[in-house]
């Protein structure tokens, strides 16, 4: 669950640290302290995307850090190992920097993230439902993702949507195949006969460099020999070879050392100097004996070198690429012959089209046994919610038998708002104040299901109130009895039922900018935010004792 929230110059937040506790929390006050801001923070941290305006005023950069227990989820345990990202035993920290610029930053535990990982993270951890959410219910691939979501067939549908696209690329490949035949037959033609021609040349690796290399050898051994020769003179065979006048400026010198020891240093370097001379004219020698005069070898290498630069010319590249070509060429030859392949390319066709198949079947059918529960389950809810005529039902409509990237059906919410009315589509039924319910039912109920430990709901409550708003009260309370719930909230009704209650509330720094502010309220404070909600600017004794009626029938529940 979410433990704290850090939350440093963002929007019209300077610094804010806050401490979460387990179940129903609501954080309440007047409209415009920021009661959103915090939401909006904690989905930055994440992985929400970031813009330039959400930096405070005169603020280089918004700094957000959210820390959480992992608990008993340990699948995001083996996630973070595979991603090299753990932490402290049972702790989970996931931070976003936003510059002035726009450019953001991402870390989990402290090290580097891409904007995809920390999304991956947090949505294994927390479930944000924004106040308009219930907008999204008149898109019918909201529908389908909320279904496949309550019954826990995101990774199937992922799996028909692979499928899908690898059925239909292996398709397109094979009418390519019918409709390019000349073409393609064409360019294996010409394909076969460059590889030939390089064939013939017998290449080997980096031939072009090792046969420049002896090349040069070879056309200038007689400046090599010569010229090995003389400076092996100059060093050690010479009637005046340096080694000689070296070892005489030494046995002059050696004497001397017995009379001052200052000499030494430079006996030292002389010593060295001859043992270099020594050295290098014994690698002389050596490479003198070794480099040979070899017309014949060289002719060869220039008639190999003649043939290289023809081929080069022919096929329109340098000669040292001709090695790189070859592979390129035998290389789209393999792609060239399974692509004409018909046969081949039919049989991996069909098998897709199979596999398609099978694994949309079996989507149907989780989504035909899904949609049932889910639609008694809103239908349920919604009478909760002031609409006891109302009945919720998911339409399952078949597509083209091709099917598609989604499986073999659309999903559709459809919804009758009153008894005796036919289920219609919601988006041309439902007016402002039922879709905020019957959304409202959606998230509470689907929500009850999710494997994430935290649910967060921002003002998802706008538009319902009276009894109404105590039965959703209600709902979240129950939520809060095996998760973590943190509502946004304008309503008594709801805050009252809550365990735990945050107030909000905006002023200006010293610097005159504005700045909001949360605390904890105990009881008595309580009692006054609640009677605020109930009777606004003046509260009488009569609203408080209606506030501490409504905490206290909480505690008897």
């Amino acid at each position: 669950m979410l433990l704290n929230l850090a939350i440093r110059d963002f929007a019209v937040v300077g610094a804010l640290d806050l401490e979460f506790s387990p179940g129903f929390t609501v954080l309440t006050g007047e409209t415009g302290a920021g009661k959103s801001i915090l939401i909006d923070a904690l989905a930055l941290a994440l992985g929400d995307r970031a813009d330039a305006a959400q930096v405070r005023a005169q603020a280089e950069r918004a700094d957000i850090c959210a820390e959480f227990s992992l608990g008993e989820v340990t699948h995001l345990r083996s996630w973070l190992a595979e991603q090299a990202l753990e932490g402290d035993a049972d702790r989970l920290l996931l931070r976003r920097l936003v510059e002035r610029n726009g450019r953001s930053r991402a870390f989990i535990n402290g090290r580097p993230a891409t904007l995809a990982q920390l999304r991956e993270a947090g949505e294994r951890l927390v479930d944000i439902h924004g106040q308009h959410v219930h907008h999204s219910l008149l898109r019918t691939e909201t529908h389908r993702a909320i279904l496949d979501a309550h019954a826990g067939l995101t990774a199937l549908a992922r799996e028909v949507g692979d499928a899908y696209r690898a059925w239909q690329q292996l398709s397109k490949a094979r009418m390519n195949y019918e409709s390019e035949a000349n073409v393609r037959n064409q360019e294996r033609e010409q394909i076969a006969w460059e590889i030939e021609e390089l064939e013939k040349l017998g290449l080997v690796p980096q031939e072009w460099e090792l046969i420049g290399a002896e090349h040069s050898r070879l056309s200038h051994a007689a400046s090599l020999i010569e010229g090995a020769r003389s400076a092996l003179d100059a060093l050690s065979e010479s009637d005046g070879a340096a080694a000689a006048g070296l070892s005489a400026a030494m046995a002059r010198l050696r004497p001397l050392l017995g009379y001052d020891a200052s000499l030494m240093g430079t006996m030292a370097l002389l010593e060295s100097a001859e043992a270099h001379i020594q050295e290098a004219a014994q690698g002389l020698r050596r490479y003198a004996d070794k480099v040979e005069l070899d017309p014949q070898r060289l002719r060869d290498l220039e008639q190999r070198i003649e043939a290289l630069h023809s081929a080069a010319r022919r096929l329109r590249i340098p000669p040292d690429a001709l090695g790189d070509r070859l592979a390129e060429l035998r290389s789209r030859r393999a792609e060239l012959e399974m692509a004409s392949d018909l046969e081949g390319l039919l049989k991996r066709e069909q098998e897709a089209q199979v596999h398609y198949r099978n694994a949309a079947g079996r989507l149907s059918e989780e989504r035909r046994k899904a949609a049932g529960r889910l639609a008694r389950q809103v239908t349920a809810a919604m009478k909760e919610l002031a609409m006891k005529g109302g009945s919720f039902d998911i339409a399952l409509s078949p597509h083209p038998p091709e099917g598609s990237a989604h499986g073999n059906e659309s999903v559709e919410f459809l919804v009758a708002t009153h008894a005796g009315m036919e289920p219609r589509p919601l988006a041309r039924v439902a007016s402002g104040g039922e879709l905020s319910r019957i959304s409202l039912a959606i998230q509470v109920i689907t929500s009850r299901e999710a494997a994430v430990p935290t649910l967060i709901f921002d003002e998802v409550d706008a538009g319902i109130g009276g009894a109404v708003a105590e039965v959703v009260g209600r709902r979240l309370k129950t939520l809060g009895a095996g998760r973590q719930v943190l509502c946004v909230t304008h309503l008594p009704q709801v805050a009252a039922q809550a365990d735990g209650q945050w107030r909000g509330s905006r002023q200006n720094d010293r610097d005159g900018r504005a700045a909001s502010r949360v605390e904890v309220l105990d009881m008595k404070s309580r009692v006054e935010e609640i009677a605020r909600m109930l009777g606004g600017v003046d509260i009488t004794p009569t609203t408080r004792r209606h506030a501490a009626e409504m905490l206290a029938a909480r505690e008897a529940v």
